[in-house]
């Protein structure tokens, strides 16, 4: 694709991580796109496929919790969502936000959730995101007719809060900067196989295969996203093969402008992306600093919007992040809205 193209003749200025401006043009097959995500990014992860089950076809979630969770307040978020001091989350909650939204018109008819796939997580050494939420979230799952056979749901590897990857930075155990924790676990494979079944062996991501891209084009003035955000562009991908799309969210204080490319370059995606025809997006928010007279204000740790600091709306088809990462989407080839 000639956008591709253009941006691997120019990437040898910003090596390891390639230039990429817009987004490529790419084939991909509308009906095999999925998402997966950390913490924040996990809550985030529900979200979109909620609003889009119609085109999202599974879903990976570490250390989230169910839909709607937070009900618009940071102060539920940290007290029921994440440590659960004021009482766990209830399920039924989630499922009647998702009822109400859906018989407005504003997510996808409830319907197509059944048919999804779905790889759940909760490290047993995790104290930052309460097993409860995850238990509940199986539950609204359950409650909304996926079969039992369509799930995975890992609570006995012995991890932190943090993505689990072979090349991660911390011991299994443990929980902090930057999250990414090494188990001798391989969570991106385990995500992936488990949304797309049978895979092809892990191979070597190919050199410019990383792209950086100009996500500030896709906002539309969504608060809390960053200017840039990367994209993995399998070398068969690139060539104009049919390929199919994941997108993959970072958790709280793991975007760019914190750890740079570390998400995209050690999760252990890109290794599965190069020998499955995978195209993984790597959206990236951004912190807001929080007013001095509020302390529960703003978004200082770049977590993505579950809880509705990007405004009212932002769990539907329209609210702000939602919306940027489908239109991020439809411009790779794979449209979230038919």
């Amino acid at each position: 694709m000639s956008p591709l193209v253009h941006a691997a003749a120019i990437s040898t200025l910003l090596s390891p991580v390639a230039w990429a401006d817009p987004l490529p043009a790419l084939d991909l097959d509308p009906a095999a796109t999925t998402v997966s995500g950390l913490s924040s990014g996990g809550f985030m992860a529900v979200q979109l496929q909620v609003a889009f089950s119609e085109r999202i076809a599974g879903v990976g979630v570490v250390a989230g919790g169910p839909y709607g969770c937070a009900d618009g307040s940071v102060y539920r978020a940290l007290r029921v969502c994440m440590n659960a001091f004021l009482g766990a989350p209830d399920a039924e909650d989630a499922l009647e936000e998702m009822r109400t939204l859906a018989a407005e018109g504003r997510i996808d008819d409830l319907a197509h959730l059944a048919g999804d796939r779905l790889y759940l997580f909760h490290g047993e050494a995790d104290d930052t995101v309460a097993r409860a939420s995850m238990d509940a979230l199986r539950r609204s799952y359950a409650a909304l007719g996926v079969p039992e056979g369509q799930v995975v749901y890992e609570t006995e590897v012995a991890a932190g809060h943090g993505f689990v990857t072979e090349r991660g930075n911390l011991d299994c155990a443990d929980t902090g900067p930057d999250f990414l924790i090494d188990c001798d676990y391989d969570q991106a494979g385990a995500i992936l196989i488990q949304l797309y079944g049978e895979l092809a062996p892990a191979a070597e991501p190919r050199d410019g295969g990383l792209l950086r891209f100009d996500q500030e084009r896709y906002l539309q003035g969504a608060a809390g996203m960053d200017e840039t955000a990367f994209v993995y562009v399998p070398e068969p991908c690139a060539a104009g093969a049919l390929c199919r799309l994941h997108i993959a969210l970072h958790g709280c204080r793991q975007g760019r402008e914190v750890i740079g490319a570390d998400y995209a370059r050690l999760t252990g995606y890109n290794a599965w992306a190069e020998a499955n025809r995978i195209v993984v997006l790597y959206p990236q928010a951004e912190r807001i600093p929080s007013p001095w007279w509020n302390w529960f204000g703003g978004n200082p740790n770049g977590c993505w919007d579950w809880w509705g600091y990007a405004g009212d709306d932002y769990l539907t088809r329209d609210a702000p992040q939602i919306a940027a990462i489908a239109r991020m989407a439809a411009a790779l080839g794979a449209p979230l809205v038919k």
